[in-house]
């Protein structure tokens, strides 16, 4: 009997992963996450060209469409979407591996990973950069990656291998996830310079006078978030990192909580005032997160432990 072989639609397209693919799926990564082929050439440091190639040969190789690009622009497939997220685990799994066969030969090599809250820098408590030093002079040979990104993203990225390493304000408490004190930054209500409390007599403002005006909150779980539950203030905006709610404020619509730290160059020109500040604000402290299962690699351990180095008071 005749066999008749498989059509190709029914074919398995992809059979054995080669580093060739490893290097496609590297960059059809950067040209997602760039938002186009001439945006990820500067990423990449090749030519649109040779970007347009790979991105060609890699639809090939997987048997699809990733990406629509011409005169409407840039936008992933709903394939490209999925195999995007697929890329985003499979690349992480071979890091994770890398790292693994650098611990077992006791040594500190490829990718680590460290996220950090937004508007950390401008804090004089927070000694991330001399971290950062001491770090760099221990593992030579690893290649730091810094992001910033929202508290729930931290989270999710440690739990599920995306970040190594997380600087977050401490709000809660999760069992998957080890923590060590850092440093605080203390948080102050501000009001722009468009709103009718610039500039008024503030002494007899109340926390319950307060809920009389608009508020701009972080829209996500956070020691602001707890804060103005607790306090009853009526959010009226949702921001989702600082400079958001920093924009709320100089609309002259809101009041918000911005760290004192950062709010102190717009104050300087007048843009906005801390509104009693003896009275309305919170310390934030900020902790070093690592996830407790699997354990770290030696690589995060070694940061972490420099973290807390840089910033112990004695």
């Amino acid at each position: 009997m005749q066999v008749t072989p498989p059509s190709p639609k029914h074919r398995a397209v992809l059979g054995q992963l080669s580093d060739m693919d490893l290097r496609l799926l590297q960059v059809f990564k950067s040209v997602a996450e760039c938002g186009g082929l001439s945006a990820a050439e500067l990423e990449l440091n090749i030519g649109t060209s040779t970007v347009s190639r790979h991105m060609k040969d890699l639809e090939t190789r997987l048997g699809l469409t990733l990406c629509r690009r011409g005169r409407a622009g840039f936008a992933l497939t709903a394939e490209g979407q999925r195999v995007y997220d697929e890329t985003l685990r499979l690349l992480s799994a071979v890091d994770a591996f890398r790292s693994s066969i650098d611990d077992i030969h006791r040594r500190m090599g490829g990718r680590l990973e460290v996220a950090v809250f937004d508007k950390t820098a401008s804090n004089p408590a927070a000694h991330i950069g001399e971290a950062i030093a001491r770090f760099a002079e221990q593992a030579p040979e690893v290649n730091l990656q810094m992001h910033v990104a929202s508290i729930p993203a931290i989270e999710r990225g440690l739990m599920d291998g995306g970040f190594h390493v997380g600087i977050i304000p401490a709000h809660r408490v999760s069992q998957s996830l080890v923590y060590a004190n850092l440093f605080t930054e203390t948080m102050l209500l501000y009001c722009g310079a468009r709103h009718p409390l610039f500039g008024a007599d503030h002494a007899a403002l109340t926390w319950d006078a307060l809920r009389t005006w608009q508020f701009a909150g972080l829209g996500y779980h956070s020691p602001n978030m707890e804060l103005s539950h607790g306090a009853r203030l009526p959010r009226k905006a949702t921001g989702f990192d600082q400079e958001s709610i920093a924009t709320l404020i100089l609309s002259g619509r809101y009041l918000g909580f911005l760290p004192e730290h950062y709010a102190e160059s717009f104050e300087r020109k007048r843009l906005m005032q801390a509104v009693q500040p003896a009275e309305f604000f919170y310390p934030c402290q900020f902790v070093s997160v690592l996830r407790k299962s699997p354990q770290p690699t030696r690589a995060a351990q070694a940061f972490a432990a420099c973290l807390r180095a840089a910033h112990d008071p004695g």
